[in-house]
């Protein structure tokens, strides 16, 4: 982990901005909940705990400005509520997702799956891709199996 935020330091540096200790701690929350898929409210809520003094207005200023130095992504799965990924250091391109319609899990894919598809838009529209998502909405395998296993199904 301690890696991963030298390299955030620096990326922010770079871009002529510090890791205060507010950003470092809502670092370490999307670090330490990196499957979760946080709103900025769970972050919020999880960064009180270790920065008691920290504010909702700067930890949404911070997850702002995560995102525009792409140190994370900001999504949404239609359900309204924006959420926080922490994009994969050296990834070309954003991870997919799968998102469970009846429980609301949501898990990733990280193979990037749309090469061929960028390859087309690119050369018959004249596009150049620089970044991509794709949500898939579905069952998820938990509630298939729970639902063949229940008989009143």
């Amino acid at each position: 982990m301690e890696t991963r935020i030298d390299r955030i330091k620096k990326q922010l540096h770079a871009a002529s901005y510090k890791l205060t200790p507010q950003r470092e701690a809502t670092v370490r929350i999307l670090l330490n909940h990196e499957e979760d898929h946080l709103s900025a409210e769970d972050v919020y809520l999880l960064v009180k705990d270790i920065a008691p003094e920290i504010g909702l207005a700067t930890v949404y200023r911070t997850l702002e400005l995560l995102t525009e130095l792409k140190i994370v992504d900001k999504i949404n799965f239609g359900d309204g509520v924006s959420r926080y990924d922490l994009r994969q250091e050296g990834a070309a391109h954003f991870h997919h997702h799968l998102v469970c319609i009846e429980c609301g899990a949501v898990d990733e894919i990280q193979e990037d799956l749309l090469e061929d598809v960028e390859a087309v838009v690119e050369k018959r529209w004249n596009f150049q891709i620089k970044d991509h998502r794709l949500t898939f909405h579905g069952i998820c395998w938990r509630c298939h199996d729970r639902s063949s296993q229940d008989p009143s199904q």
